[in-house]
């Protein structure tokens, strides 16, 4: 199921400028994973846990009942995710696809955790899994990217030619402030840069990278 759609890149509501969409993602007033999970689900039972010893609190994953169908979900909750997070995603992805289960991923992250521990832990084999999990799923995978979506740490969960955006979001291989760094840009520069990446919620529809946006 699909909400009343935005599709007019002119629609009200809809951030302005790329800097904007990136304040709008990151404000603590919009809603958040469990909110969405919530209000879409009349009852949703949690699995936690990657088989390897290794939990992600910012990563919510399990089934849930709608109208009488299960659905499988996997929920980012705007931490940099980790390790841990994508293997019980992965876990859950898979384990929904044997179950002939549709899946439902929400998107919300600055991006993987990248420090020391995560790269112990195997974060870069832990993206590619996801990315070939999702790709390899037989049954539907519906994503919703609700706030922030950077990088690979997003794009892990993102369904190919399946993925819708809120008004409340951005979506990027890179955070501005990366991608202005990388430019050897100072931060004065960090707000054009943004608007450069193309990241808005009507851009991503222009682009074809998302199929339209839902009104939340």
């Amino acid at each position: 199921e699909v909400a009343e759609l935005l599709v007019d890149a002119g629609a009200p509501g809809l951030p302005e400028t790329g800097w904007e969409a990136v304040e709008r993602a990151r404000s603590a007033r919009r809603p958040r994973a469990d909110a969405y999970l919530d209000a879409y689900f009349e009852f949703r039972e949690e699995m936690s846990g990657d088989r390897c010893g290794g939990t992600d609190p910012g990563m919510r994953c399990g089934f849930g009942r709608r109208n009488g169908r299960t659905v499988a979900y996997a929920a980012q909750c705007g931490t940099p995710t980790l390790p841990a997070g994508f293997r019980t995603a992965t876990r859950l992805i898979r384990l929904a696809d044997r179950l002939g289960i549709p899946v439902l991923t929400l998107v919300d992250t600055p991006g993987a955790a990248n420090d020391e521990a995560a790269e112990r832990s195997g974060a870069g084999a832990a993206i590619a899994d996801l990315f070939a999990a999702v790709a390899e799923a037989r049954v539907p995978v519906t994503t919703l990217v609700v706030g922030e979506g950077g990088s690979g740490g997003a794009l892990a969960l993102a369904a190919p030619e399946n993925t819708w955006v809120t008004p409340d979001c951005y979506f990027s291989v890179i955070a501005p402030e990366s991608a202005a760094a990388i430019l050897k840009r100072g931060p004065e520069h960090v707000r054009e840069t943004a608007g450069e990446l193309r990241l808005r919620p009507q851009d991503l529809v222009d682009l074809g990278v998302a199929r339209g946006i839902v009104r939340t």
